[in-house]
């Protein structure tokens, strides 16, 4: 069985960081790509960041410059240092990542989501 568990998110004044953390745990192989993605109210979940696995990453053009992914393979892990927070980054934080557990039946997990809110 392979979980993602987000951690991290919370209430912070605009201007403020947060780091946000996501470990992949049980019978994995492998992972490739590991991502974050948001959900504001009333709106759809959009892509925030991804990386790869050799560390290559993309970001959105409302986060370029503030926020920063990275991951350490060795713990399964992603993280998202997020800084210079604005109102706008207020959204439930998910973890995607694409994993090939032992099963070798490779797809996208989810993790359950982590709150952030931004305060003006």
């Amino acid at each position: 069985q392979v979980q993602l568990v987000e951690s991290g998110g919370g209430l912070v004044q605009a201007g403020g960081s947060l780091e946000l953390s996501c470990v992949a745990s049980g019978s994995i192989f492998n992972i490739n790509d590991m991502g974050w993605y948001r959900q504001a109210p009333g709106k759809q979940r959009e892509l925030v960041t991804t990386i790869t696995r050799g560390g290559l990453t993309n970001y959105a053009d409302s986060v370029k410059g503030r926020f920063t992914i990275s991951r350490d393979n060795a713990k399964n892990t992603v993280y998202l240092q997020m800084n210079r927070l604005k109102p706008e980054d207020t959204a439930v934080y998910y973890c995607s990542a694409d994993i090939l557990p032992r099963t070798l039946v490779r797809r996208n997990y989810w993790g359950q989501g982590t709150p952030v809110t931004v305060s003006s």
